[in-house]
């Protein structure tokens, strides 16, 4: 008799742990449902982030478009043509240039004889009647106008430029061809070769000529990346960038911020740089430097610039500076810009100059307040 109790209390007592154990089992559910609304909840507000980047997708007036060259709005006829590159020589007998203020993206680098020469990259030039004076092209600028798939212009090239431009990336217009009677024309203002130019009625019958499309490459994206309309470019640990030197010793340039109208505008041999067709002084938004390896062709003074592989440089906007490094994949590739942190930064709209130095000539350059 005394057992029973003791075995009814038992049983009792494993119900209520049976009890226990379910309510348990019971609390332990809602954590796994806390779990699915979480889940839930960030695959909404995902979607959400999505439809509001597809919401704030710029939308432009028709027939206009952003332009590769510069980030600002143009018409579609002008941003989505094709450019011209053109080759500009810069010594001290060739200079003014004709039409050069009408370039969007400048590259200065170094030739033989320890001078500089120019290219510039035209969006909008169909209303120019002299462009020059022309000059012949290197490797390094044959890889370089590809990066923004121009119609390519120049008067002749060194032997070792060849090729690169016998291939089908650069479709250019060559003043020592055929067709040069075509594009260009000779003044007797300047000896030669110091006065050769084109037009823009002479560059277009060329292409026609040719045969070369005006459209961009259908997987073409545009070279760089702008700031949007109102922003100012990430320029953290920035320094002062009032007057840039690129040291240069030819042609000596130099490049003076002016804090009111946001540009630099552009000096050398000792007095501004003038468009001869305009008599206004160049100037440009965007700075970029870009320290490159070098060597000489066999035993010749013609340069082979590495402008591919990666190295160091600066970017130069607002009146401050910042340390880039500079990626180019291969001889066609795009040379993409990054800060210290990694990411590839974004210029300001309007005009950009790129120097490319040579590495040991680095510490000629100069940037101060």
């Amino acid at each position: 008799m005394k057992k029973r109790p003791t075995v009814f209390a038992v049983l009792i007592l494993a119900l209520v742990l049976l009890s226990g154990c379910g309510k348990q089992a019971d609390e332990t559910l809602p954590v796994t449902e806390i779990s699915s609304e979480t889940e839930a909840v960030k695959e909404t507000t995902e979607e959400e982030n999505e439809t509001a980047e597809e919401e704030t997708e710029e939308v432009l007036p028709e027939g206009m478009c952003r332009s590769y060259l510069t980030g600002k709005v143009v018409s579609e006829a002008i941003g989505r043509r094709r450019p011209i590159a053109v080759m500009l020589s810069n010594v001290r007998a060739a200079v003014p240039q004709s039409g050069i203020g009408k370039a969007d993206v400048i590259y200065e680098a170094p030739t033989e004889g320890n001078t500089v020469r120019l290219m510039g990259i035209f969006e909008d030039w169909d209303s120019l009647e002299k462009i020059g004076s022309m000059r012949s092209a290197r490797t390094y600028y044959v890889l370089l106008q590809h990066e923004f798939d121009p119609i390519f212009v120049h008067y002749g090239q060194c032997n070792y430029a060849l090729d690169y431009m016998d291939t089908d990336n650069c479709d250019n217009l060559n003043g020592v061809l055929g067709i040069g009677e075509t594009v260009f024309y000779r003044t007797d203002d300047r000896p030669k070769p110091h006065n050769a130019y084109a037009s823009a009625a002479g560059i277009t019958a060329g292409a026609e000529k040719m045969g070369y499309s005006w459209q961009y490459a259908e997987d073409y994206t545009g070279h760089y990346q702008f700031v949007k309309d109102g922003e100012a470019p990430e320029l953290t640990g920035a320094s002062a960038a009032n007057f840039v030197k690129p040291g240069y010793s030819s042609n000596t340039p130099l490049f003076t911020y002016n804090s009111e109208s946001g540009v630099y505008y552009r000096s050398q041999y000792g007095e501004p740089q003038i468009d001869d067709t305009t008599g206004e002084q160049l100037s440009c938004r965007n700075i970029l430097f870009q320290y490159c390896e070098y060597e000489h062709y066999y035993d010749t003074e013609y340069l082979y610039i590495y402008v591919m592989g990666e190295g160091a440089g600066k970017y130069i906007t607002d009146g401050k500076a910042i340390d880039v490094t500079w990626k180019k994949d291969g001889d066609w590739g795009i040379t993409r810009y990054y800060d210290t942190n990694g990411n590839e930064i974004k210029l300001n709209q309007g005009k950009t100059w790129v120097c490319i130095i040579q590495t040991e000539k680095a510490e000629n350059v100069e940037i101060y307040e």
